[in-house]
């Protein structure tokens, strides 16, 4: 019963932050661009916190140990690279959707392709959200409860949690998670350092973290090549600079110092947010050595570690987690939709809440019949957004970049990525060539083509400001 109060208590506080009924457009789609720096880091901190990676995460440290530390620094790097490259170049743009960035300096055409590549990318994205929220409360669900219906219901309440506001309901409950985050989390790793020390530690299971023994081999763990990190740092590097989800809330923000300062401080916080259940899975591989899915090492903390009471706070903490990633991409994808296809008549609140609906329908339909794995589901859904990414860096960066260029380097982006997804496979580890060697094709075809190509007459150097940031 505890625990029921304790779960219960903490989705009404989320409830109450974020029931806040937006009156105005732009208070729906970006918080009336006024965001101040902590509510900013808490939002993107969020934003990011989600349960597929935390899941994935947790099952890496489980299986590799410390060395699985790794994995929260591919989004430290990634982040920084976007806080130097475009943090303060998207607020300078200032829009509602990022792929207004690609009509705006090369064409519609662009634009539009640029905004379906995205919307795609999410729909993956989405799904994996839901499929980890459901095995996450899969545990706790009646035996009666199918999962299909399960994904369904926890789907329906993240929904209605972002119906009344929009952004502003995202980031009002944003706050209230972050903080419960930053306490569960940190808490976790603490009693699993204590329940490992009662074994031995982690040198019973991970011999290489002893001082002094074989140090280089812990790095050369099959479980998690250092080869497939390195990749997974490419990726993220050039697919986070167009991630619409963030976008959305850099045009939230208050000014350019905000929002690339708030961009700086959460790249360091996720790390050490998804650090700490890395190690605190790492100690759970150390007390209890078989668990049967390494999927489940959070849940598995949660129920063995935590008393009665504070599960339930913990499984709230986590709930509001994927809550507020998955409204906030939802919302981010409606936006984009309202931006780049439908104009002022989708751009209403009402609309905006009809096409939430479409997509809260979507993302569970791919959960229930699409996603298995979902590190490898989340890593796949990457590959239309690498495509973009000369197309981007060189909107903001290079006067010289054509429309040409933009579109050859997109083309070429899907065609490698999708190519080496197909010929090479997951088993043969396609995320090698896609990355070391799509990354750098996408960039050369995009540079050598609008060096051949001439930009036209309407397409302009660089970006215009908006009449307004406010």
């Amino acid at each position: 019963m505890s625990d029921i109060l304790a779960f219960v208590a903490l989705l009404l506080m989320l409830a109450a932050a974020g029931w806040r009924r937006a009156a105005t457009t732009a208070s729906f789609t970006v918080a009336s661009r006024d965001l101040a720096l902590f509510p900013l880091v808490a939002t993107l901190v969020m934003t990011e916190f989600n349960t597929s990676t935390l899941l994935a995460f947790a099952a890496a440290g489980y299986g590799a140990g410390p060395m699985a530390l790794a994995l929260p620094a591919v989004f430290l790097v990634g982040l920084l690279f976007y806080t130097v490259t475009v943090a303060r170049a998207w607020k300078r743009f200032d829009r509602l959707s990022v792929a207004e960035l690609f009509t705006v300096r090369y064409s519609r055409g662009v634009g539009r392709t640029a905004s379906a590549l995205l919307l795609l990318a999410m729909t993956g994205f989405t799904a994996t959200y839901v499929k980890s929220l459901t095995l996450l409360f899969t545990p706790l669900a009646p035996a009666w409860l199918p999962v299909p219906a399960l994904a369904a219901l926890l789907s329906v309440v993240v929904l209605l949690a972002v119906l009344p506001g929009g952004l502003v309901s995202i980031v009002r409950a944003d706050i209230v998670a972050f903080v419960a985050t930053v306490v569960l989390l940190p808490l976790l790793l603490y009693l699993g350092m204590q329940q490992s020390a009662r074994v031995g530690g982690l040198g019973t299971v991970f011999p290489a973290v002893q001082l002094g023994v074989h140090p280089v081999a812990q790095w050369t763990n099959a479980a998690l090549p250092m080869r497939f990190v390195s990749t997974l740092m490419v990726i993220t590097c050039f697919t986070y600079i167009a991630a619409p989800w963030y976008g959305q809330k850099i045009f939230a923000a208050r000014d350019t110092r905000v929002a690339f300062r708030a961009v700086g401080i959460s790249a360091a916080l996720v790390f050490v947010l998804y650090g700490a259940v890395v190690l605190a899975a790492a100690h759970l591989r150390a007390a209890e050595p078989l668990l049967a899915d390494p999927q489940l090492a959070v849940p598995a903390m949660i129920l063995a570690w935590l008393p009665a009471g504070a599960r339930g706070f913990a499984y709230a903490v986590l709930f509001g987690a994927a809550l507020t990633t998955l409204a906030g991409v939802w919302s981010a994808m409606a936006t984009m939709v309202a931006a780049d296809f439908g104009g002022p008549s989708l751009a209403t609140v009402s609309r905006q809440r009809a096409l939430l609906v479409v997509f809260a329908v979507s993302s569970w339909l791919g959960a229930t019949f699409l996603v298995d794995r979902i590190l490898d589901r989340l890593i796949l859904a990457n590959i239309p957004v690498a495509a973009l990414s000369f197309a981007l860096l060189a909107g903001f960066h290079w006067p010289r970049a054509t429309t040409a260029g933009a579109w050859a380097s997109m083309v070429v982006g899907v065609v490698w990525g999708v190519g080496c997804y197909v010929v090479v496979g997951e088993a043969g580890g396609y995320t090698w060539p896609w990355a070391m060697g799509g990354i750098p094709l996408i960039f050369a075809t995009g540079i050598v083509t609008s060096l051949l190509t001439s930009p036209t007459s309407a397409e302009p150097a660089t970006p215009p400001a908006p009449a307004s940031t406010r």
